[in-house]
């Protein structure tokens, strides 16, 4: 399932070139907020999914009389952190070489540690976002990345209009498919595309499978996307915000709709407390 999950997702995921989706919402594409939509629908029906008997572990539940220690080897975990710091420290080293060469490329290279560091510190994943807020009300990580998104709009609008060219992809049935199945994959699989390459570097086994399915679903569109391009993307039009309603206009109307999506999870978070308060009343008394 970990592997299966990925690649359904994967396999549209690219048709909606998913890597360039975050980039899209603040670059002002409209077919961005098709897959975001479509990706929260298709999440909500993940969560539900997941919440099935057939996915449920039995837990046998012992009784003890004590805490049991925690099994620590100092030497090991020693020795893993000097690993570590050679490949980082080594790294760094290769990007800074790179760099005098090419530095397109090296600048890229140093970015991407400073990436990884800051997805694993600060945890962030896509999943997460709206899984915990489907079952749980945890809502705290999609808000992150609406404001993250809010803060980051007004930058990359500034370079817009210094000329950088955006990255608007096509609006059609891609971003819609892509969005719903992306959404029901990664709560499947537990892992979004930035989630699973920390956690799997952390050392969490279930997420390498998570990336197998990843590079499966890529191949497999890479193959066959000359057949499936022009019905589902190609054939459909590129909606920049900025030239539909002009510069300032398709400004305002990224940040409404930032606004309404974070007052839609604000709402969705009190209502679901509101409901589970009754409930848990009941279970106490």
């Amino acid at each position: 399932m970990a592997v299966l999950s990925p690649v359904l997702a994967r396999v549209w995921q690219w048709a909606v070139t998913w890597r360039r989706s975050l980039p899209a919402f603040l670059s002002f594409s409209l077919h961005a907020w098709f897959f975001a939509i479509a990706t929260a629908i298709g999440s909500w029906f993940g969560a539900r999914f997941t919440l099935l008997p057939i996915f449920r572990i039995p837990v046998k539940m012992q009784k003890v009389s004590a805490a049991s220690p925690l099994t620590q080897k100092p030497d090991q975990a020693r020795r893993r952190f000097r690993l570590g710091m050679l490949v980082f420290f080594g790294m760094l080293g290769w990007a800074l070489l790179t760099a005098m060469n090419q530095p397109k490329l090296g600048l890229a290279m140093l970015f991407g540690v400073g990436f990884g560091l800051l997805i694993e510190r600060a945890q962030i994943c896509f999943t997460s976002a709206f899984r915990d807020m489907w079952i749980t009300g945890r809502t705290h990580m999609a808000k992150a990345i609406i404001i993250g998104m809010a803060v980051s709009a007004i930058g990359i609008f500034s370079y817009v209009q210094l000329g950088v060219e955006p990255k608007i992809m096509w609006a059609g049935p891609n971003a819609v498919i892509g969005g719903l199945l992306f959404g029901f994959g990664i709560v499947l699989a537990g892992g979004c595309e930035t989630g699973w390459m920390y956690r799997a570097v952390e050392g969490q086994v279930h997420y390498w499978w998570v990336g197998l399915g990843n590079v499966i679903g890529s191949t497999i569109l890479a193959y066959y996307w000359d057949d499936f391009a022009p019905a589902l993307a190609t054939d459909w039009d590129k909606i920049n915000l900025l030239k539909t309603f002009g510069p300032m206009g398709g400004l305002l109307v990224t940040y409404l709709l930032l606004f309404t999506a974070l007052m839609l999870i604000i709402g969705w978070e009190k209502r679901f407390f509101r409901r589970a308060a009754p409930q848990t009343a009941k279970e106490i008394a």
